[in-house]
């Protein structure tokens, strides 16, 4: 070939390709096309590794130029070489650079998410890992996401510490999935349950009354615990979990214990147990001592105080009520909670006991002598001995008074004072108040004491029969007034009496209470305790003039005709008056005894 047959513009190019023709450009690019696969962002593909440097991984995806990988998406396969195929996401088909962007961690996650919800979809069991404890439940791996496992879904019974499944693998389902909050909620009580149905529909088909099951300790409330038996729930009451007294289960049990318990009791819909711990040991009474029998000593502790008394528990199971009655010998009950607490240890005497019945009454007040049954009681308190003691009781027509500890009197209203006329005892003293007393009267067969107060003293009215004798004046203070009369009160205390006419003053006006006039002595009675008097007296002899005439009179009927005789018959009309008075004053006297005695029976019944 000459030099003019060289073609030499075709063989000058300047760029790559420029030497091709414009149909050999095409067929090139055709079969260039056809080794290049149409990719699509934001979508997980296959690749093949064709380069691992210290910081990339290069990734063939068929694409017209290779994907650069973080080597650090690949810690956890550490073994990868040239030649493995792997799943990466597309994230840019070309950057800024010209570089194709792609990711294997995000291509795990939209991975997992569609395993994720084809595991909801199929109902398919998943193996996570744990990684951590988290507020409310734990944090579960599956597939490279985070899934939420509350805490009510690890086990059907309740779970105290989620700190032994940590780093565990555990099998789980998927229950829900948000995809706004890429919230995962995973459950492992599913996978339980099903397999409890199957337990539990063979236990409740088996179940009888008298039956023995294990269980374990699932739940403690104040009234019982919760059993689970394999699948069904039992609730043992806390009287069934001993035959002795319990304040709360935790006393003899624990969470997670296993325990052997008996079928009490089911309903006919199988929904509710009833079961019992202590059923299956024999009662404590069955093995209670043959030597315990009434007026035995027995002892034991304080498990409950009442209003009514306490229960001292002698055995676990075996206890017997010690009533307030039976707490002291004193007549006055009083708060059982004075005498004994719960926890205390005490020795008792056995009251009665039926074993039938399985009911047992004590005493403490026994391990003492009865106070009436003391040899000394008769010359301690004799009639005329003098004490002290404490007022318990008030009534309307005395007040009774505990001298020692079962020692009870009776002292009546009429026995408080010489000269005051006391209606009722709360005038004189107030329940708690210590008293000084003498014994009247003693009588031991009915444990009865007639006591006074006013005997302490001599009685007054001896002297005032010769201090205010009929006739005598003395200035008085009016106390008080009524339509009848007047009540005054007269020197050393006494009190006296002036009908409502007798109060007209000299000048016509009648006394008013508070004033302080002179009054003369009318009439005096001792054994009645009553002094009369008058102020009208004072500037008028009308009074006694009435008097006089009636004496005359009634000695004038009695006498003779003769004169001499008369001075006779007028002291015999006075004998037979005077002897008229003191049998009047003696059926006075009878008639306050009766009365008194007839007040002690009544307080005694």
């Amino acid at each position: 070939m000459t030099n003019q047959d060289f073609d030499w513009e075709k063989f000058e190019t300047k760029g790559f390709g420029e030497g091709y023709s414009k149909k050999e450009r095409e067929e090139m690019a055709k079969m260039y096309d056809n080794t290049l696969t149409q990719i699509t962002e934001k979508e997980v593909v296959k690749g093949t590794i064709v380069g691992i440097n210290s910081r990339d991984v290069i990734v063939n995806i068929g694409f017209k130029s290779d994907g650069l990988v973080p080597v650090t998406e690949f810690r956890d396969t550490p073994d990868i070489k040239i030649g493995d195929e792997v799943e990466v996401f597309i994230e840019e088909q070309e950057n800024t650079n010209g570089q194709l962007v792609l990711s294997r961690r995000k291509a795990k996650i939209v991975y997992a998410w569609q395993n994720i919800q084809q595991a909801l979809d199929g109902d398919v069991i998943i193996e996570g890992l744990v990684k951590r404890r988290t507020k409310g439940g734990l944090i579960v791996d599956i597939y490279g996401v985070e899934a939420f496992l509350p805490g009510s879904q690890i086990d059907v019974k309740p779970i105290r510490d989620f700190d032994i499944f940590v780093g565990k693998k555990m099998e789980v389902k998927v229950v829900k999935i948000n995809y706004t909050n890429d919230n995962v909620v995973v459950s492992h009580k599913v996978l339980i349950e099903k397999d409890i149905e199957k337990q539990k529909a063979e236990i409740l088909n088996n179940l009888e009354k008298g039956q023995v099951l294990e269980g374990v300790i699932k739940n403690m409330t104040n009234f019982g615990v919760f059993i689970d038996l394999g699948g069904v729930d039992g609730l043992l009451h806390i009287t069934d979990i001993s035959w002795g007294r319990i304040n709360h289960p935790e006393e003899v049990l624990s969470l997670d214990q296993k325990v052997n318990v008996v079928v009490l009791d089911f309903d006919d819909e199988k929904k509710r147990i009833s079961l019992g711990m202590k059923q299956l040991t024999s009662h404590p009474w069955d093995s209670l001592s043959a030597d315990i029998v009434v007026g035995s000593k027995v002892k034991g502790k304080i498990v409950n105080v009442a209003d009514y008394g306490a229960f001292l528990e002698i055995l676990p199971g075996v206890e017997g009520l010690i009533h307030v009655s039976e707490m002291s010998w004193s007549q006055h009950l009083r708060n059982p909670q004075d005498f004994i607490k719960v926890g205390d240890e005490l020795e008792a005497v056995v009251i009665t006991l039926d074993r039938d019945e399985r009911k047992m009454s004590l005493g403490i007040k026994q391990l003492t002598e009865d106070p009436w049954n003391k040899q000394d009681v008769l010359t301690k308190y004799g009639v005329g001995t003098k004490h002290s003691g404490i007022v318990r009781n008030l009534t309307n027509f005395g007040l009774f008074i505990e001298l020692e500890e079962g020692i009870d009197g009776l002292v009546h209203v009429s026995d408080l004072s010489w000269t005051k006329k006391i209606k009722h005892p709360s005038e004189f003293v107030k329940v708690g108040d210590t008293l000084d007393v003498q014994v009247l009267e003693l009588d031991v067969e009915n444990r009865r004491l007639a006591l006074g107060h006013k005997q302490l003293e001599e009685n007054p009215w001896d002297t005032f029969e010769t201090v205010f004798t009929v006739g005598s004046v003395h200035k008085c203070s009016i106390l008080s007034k009524n339509d009848k009369g007047a009540t005054l009160e007269l020197p050393y205390g006494v009190e006296g009496f002036v009908a409502a006419k007798q109060l007209v003053k000299e000048d016509g006006s009648v006394a008013e209470a508070g004033e302080n006039l002179d009054f003369k002595v009318l009439e005096f009675s001792k054994d009645e305790k009553r002094i009369v008097l008058s102020h009208t007296a004072m500037h008028s002899d009308e009074v006694i003039e009435e008097k006089a005439p009636k004496k005359a009179a009634a000695g004038k009927k009695a006498a003779a005709p003769k004169v001499a005789p008369a001075e006779k018959s007028t002291l015999g009309d006075i004998e037979a008056l005077s002897a008229l008075k003191e049998q009047m004053e003696e059926g006075a006297k009878k008639k306050t005894a009766k009365k008194k005695k007839s007040d002690e029976e009544e307080s005694e019944e």
